[in-house]
């Protein structure tokens, strides 16, 4: 499997609720500084896989996203409808990753 399927795979797995980092990602499918890679394979392939990108924010629990088709308000509505926290400071969004962060199994 190659990074970009590997990266798809375990995207897939995190679960409603929870949160995971892009580095996190990066660093689980062994390539840690490769976060940006992870940013794009969500920001072109989201909609051919079917992943949930609202899922993956910044390692400082930040909504992150500058795409305009996935807006960091579309962010922050899907999250909290899946049960995810999600506080409003200074235009910009922010989860608490001691509680919602996904641990993979």
């Amino acid at each position: 499997m190659n990074f970009n399927q590997k990266v798809i795979v375990l995207i897939k797995k995190i679960p409603k609720g929870r949160v995971a980092t892009y580095g996190q990602i990066a660093s689980l499918v062994s390539t840690p500084r490769a976060a940006r890679m992870v940013g794009g394979i969500l920001h072109r392939d989201s909609e051919k896989y079917d992943l949930p990108w609202q899922r993956v924010i910044n390692s400082k629990g930040m909504i992150s996203t500058t795409c305009q088709k996935h807006s960091s308000n579309l962010q922050a509505k899907l999250l909290q409808n899946e049960g995810v926290k999600v506080i409003k400071k200074d235009n910009n969004y922010f989860i608490d990753l001691k509680k919602y962060l996904w641990r993979e199994a």
